[in-house]
């Protein structure tokens, strides 16, 4: 009963670095496109390619999360991602940001999240849901860390150190979790277990593919968000860029922070009795945040943006506090890893053009109108919610 609970907290944290680490490179690109003279398509395409890699390399992820040593992979792909990082922050042209960015963090990163998700899963089963909610928020309280201090560091230091400072705790962090991870081993031994297998029983049900199209349109402006936001922010007000990278990440994950614990609670409660409610919250989230996202790109001042980015988060919120727990309930838990690696491969791949889509919007007419357009992705992953619901019980 204790271990869930410290399990929790240390995937929690490890976590918090995957997304801080994540997220930092964002907020330090205009210090870094005027340091290395780069254009805003080169800093987007840094970004794509790494949701490319990063999506190409989940599914394997996921597979060898179903029969091999989960706690081996995760601690490993913590290290290494945080040592990808680290050596970011010796870049001096777009081909070793790529190399290192996009390539390395972005495979490092690719290995943590089905094996962390599919560990928490097992040891959570009354309590899936609000675990899976509280897992969710260090994303939030990640990006918005990264905001904060990745900002205000390189205001003061320079960009460099900022890659040097969260690479180094991070792979400390790999190094404690060696000791307090217990070594679980998936159930389905090594030889009697068939990738082909696998891929027919994720892939034959229908509710989960709708849920994977839902996935990957909030993905896509997720990605496309936390690229640009910072970048957006600074420009489009003039603001610092401290204040900048920390508002950009705090309004809106605050406030993603209370939608998915309402979203978990709500959904704990009434979904034994009606399964569908899972699906039937992420459509109502989506159709309600989708609003928010026309209004970002085109708010006329810095608090009409803050507003925006609240209700965009909170209900994006909503969303992700029952994605993994809807998807899990249509695929059996021997194959939970690979699922969710191809579920994330699915949606990365799919929103990998976002950062290069609106980096090209940036060059021809603005930011605003491309985060308007984003509102059409959340009605498209509202549809295919509602759509996935009614195939349930």
């Amino acid at each position: 009963m204790k271990y869930r609970w410290e399990l929790l907290l240390w995937l929690w944290l490890a976590f918090f670095f995957n997304q801080a680490d994540r997220q930092v490179f964002n907020v330090v690109l205009p210090l870094l496109r005027h340091d290395l003279g780069l254009s805003d398509v080169q800093l987007g395409l840094v970004g794509s390619v790494f949701v490319v890699a990063n999506g190409l390399m989940v599914p394997v992820a996921g597979f060898l999360g179903d029969t091999m040593s989960r706690k081996r992979i995760v601690v490993v792909s913590l290290f290494a991602w945080s040592l990808a990082t680290l050596c970011t922050g010796f870049g001096a042209s777009l081909l070793w940001l790529i190399a290192a960015r996009s390539l390395a963090t972005g495979v490092g990163e690719a290995f943590f999240f089905p094996s962390a998700v599919a560990m928490l899963a097992g040891e959570h089963e009354e309590t899936r849901a609000r675990a899976m909610a509280i897992f969710q928020t260090s994303v939030y309280v990640g990006l918005i860390a990264s905001g904060w201090v990745g900002g205000a560091l390189a205001e003061r230091y320079g960009w460099r150190p900022v890659f040097w400072i969260f690479g180094g705790i991070g792979m400390g962090l790999a190094l404690a979790l060696v000791g307090r991870l217990r070594d679980v081993r998936p159930v389905v031994a090594r030889e009697a277990y068939s990738i082909g297998e696998s891929a027919r029983e994720i892939l034959s049900q229908p509710v989960a593919r709708f849920i994977a199209l839902a996935s990957a349109a909030t993905i896509f402006v997720n990605i496309g968000y936390l690229a640009w936001m910072p970048v957006y922010l600074f420009d489009r007000f003039h603001l610092p860029l401290a204040k900048a990278g920390f508002t950009s990440m705090l309004f809106h994950h605050a406030a993603a922070f209370a939608g998915v614990i309402l979203g978990g609670l709500i959904s704990d409660r009434y979904a034994p009795g009606r399964p569908r409610v899972r699906m039937e919250i992420q459509g109502c989230a989506l159709l309600a945040g989708a609003p928010f996202l026309f209004l970002l790109g085109r708010a006329a001042s810095e608090w009409g943006a803050y507003g925006a980015l609240a209700g965009f988060g909170f209900f994006r919120g909503l969303f992700e506090s029952n994605l993994y727990p809807a998807f899990y309930s249509v695929i059996a838990p021997r194959f939970h890893s690979a699922a969710s690696g191809l579920l994330i491969a699915f949606s990365f791949l799919v929103a990998s053009g976002a950062p290069l889509l609106l980096g090209k919007v940036k060059e021809t007419g603005g930011l605003g109108p491309g985060i308007s357009a984003l509102s059409a992705f959340y009605v498209a992953g509202a549809l295919a919610a509602f759509a996935g619901s009614r195939r349930l019980a």
